[in-house]
């Protein structure tokens, strides 16, 4: 089975499709921001790093958790990765 069969047999479910398109509603537009803040900026992952403190891996994990939504980074790292870009980070409850 293809992935996109398996995708197209998980989203018959109603409770899945609720799930999926609530996600691509709310998160992905924000996790895209993230990632093309970087992109905007210019800047490597290891760019990013060294303005973080951190190793090149550390970026590549948040950018990877932020793909995958396997694991969330915490409000700390997403500001300094912010602030590496010269930005801010800003959450707000609409």
């Amino acid at each position: 089975m293809t992935y996109e069969e398996l995708k197209a047999l998980a989203l018959k479910n109603p409770e899945v499709r609720a799930e999926y398109e609530r996600i691509e509603r709310e998160e992905m537009p924000m996790l895209d921001a993230i990632l093309q803040a970087r992109k905007d900026a210019k800047l490597t992952q290891t760019e990013i790093a060294e303005r973080m403190g951190v190793k090149p891996p550390v970026v590549s994990r948040l950018e990877n958790a932020l793909i995958t939504g396997k694991h969330s980074p915490s409000i700390a790292k997403l500001k300094r990765y912010a602030e590496a870009m010269n930005k801010r980070l800003d959450i707000r409850f609409l």
